[in-house]
């Protein structure tokens, strides 16, 4: 009797999930292995990037926080200095940023605005910068650049042993990639100047990306930090460090539909921006993929709204005090 080949072999590998799949084609020829799951690397995470914002409203979420919120936040800053010290924290492609020094030229008019930028992708620190060529009403602001990671900042002050004091301080959507979250929460807190504040935006803890990384994290490859945190994580920080906070919650969707429609090149990018994996729909096994789908749909996750499949990309802006 011929013998038939072994179909299937999946292993597990430090809660990072492999596939390592064995399997045959349909006339049983010859074994063929499907590609391991793998995370995305800088340049293929902003084009997952990009799919997730075109298709969301976090930035509309950002916005309207910070246009109804932050003049206040803003207003009492520097306290009458003649400039006032801010530092992005992982600022990206720096849209927010510059939104909030315009806010903060309004709130402190004829001020100096020192303003340090923390960025290690290249491709977001280019962006940013093309789009400081295009805001001609930046009259009394400066830009200083490091393109290094908030760790490796957090060891070049250390190194120096002068660490600079800021008035404002902002980390948004960047804890997700530090490697000891409580210590660089608290390295930057106590970067603050006296009457200084520090703004963390995060995942909220009622998004569908707790539910979805409560239940899977363990399925998929670890990203560049291995970190799943929501404002519940954050909130739990700032209570050990007994200093005083203040959280506004903002909704916000992503509508995933295209995640769901076979061969889509957006939806693949999406499900790799949610998965953190490169080709996911090409390089998961076919039970994954299919529980995922299906978790996505879910209540806790995710809404329908006029035949489309809303994510909940709900969100948390917490401002904390020195």
């Amino acid at each position: 009797m011929e013998s038939v080949p072994e179909m299937k072999r999946t292993r597990f590998h430090r809660m990072n999930f492999e596939a390592e799949i064995l399997t045959a084609p349909c006339n049983n020829s010859e074994l063929y292995m499907i590609p391991t799951m793998r995370s995305l690397t800088a340049e293929e995470y902003v084009q997952a990037f990009k799919s997730f914002l075109d298709h969301s409203t976090e930035h509309q979420c950002m916005e309207q926080f910070i246009n109804k919120e932050m003049p206040q936040i803003l207003a009492s800053l520097g306290n009458g200095k003649s400039t006032i010290n801010v530092l992005g924290v992982g600022s990206g492609t720096g849209e927010q940023d510059l939104k909030m020094i315009k806010i903060m030229q309004a709130q402190h008019p004829g001020v100096l605005i020192n303003n340090e930028v923390i960025e290690p992708n290249p491709q977001h620190a280019a962006s940013y910068k093309a789009l400081i060529n295009k805001s001609p009403d930046l009259q009394n602001v400066s830009f200083i650049w490091h393109q290094i990671t908030s760790t490796e900042y957090e060891q070049q002050v250390k190194e120096k042993n002068a660490p600079k004091k800021f008035d404002f301080i902002h980390m948004i959507q960047m804890l997700y990639r530090v490697d000891d979250i409580t210590n660089t929460i608290k390295f930057f807190h106590n970067c603050l100047d006296q009457n200084g504040k520090l703004l963390i935006i995060i995942l909220s803890g009622s998004s569908g990306w707790a539910s979805i990384w409560k239940k899977y994290r363990h399925c998929l490859p670890l990203t560049d930090s291995g970190h799943y945190i929501t404002s519940d994580d954050i909130k739990d920080i700032l209570d050990g460090m007994e200093v005083e906070y203040q959280v506004y919650d903002f909704p916000s969707g992503w509508d995933i539909t295209k995640c769901f429609i076979e061969g889509d090149t957006t939806g693949g990018h999406m499900m790799d921006f949610l998965t953190g994996t490169k080709n996911f729909m090409g390089t998961a096994p076919l039970d994954l993929k299919k529980r995922l789908q299906e978790a996505l749909c879910q209540p806790e996750c995710s809404h329908k709204k006029d035949g489309s499949i809303i994510f909940s990309n709900d969100m948390s802006m917490i401002v904390v005090k020195s």
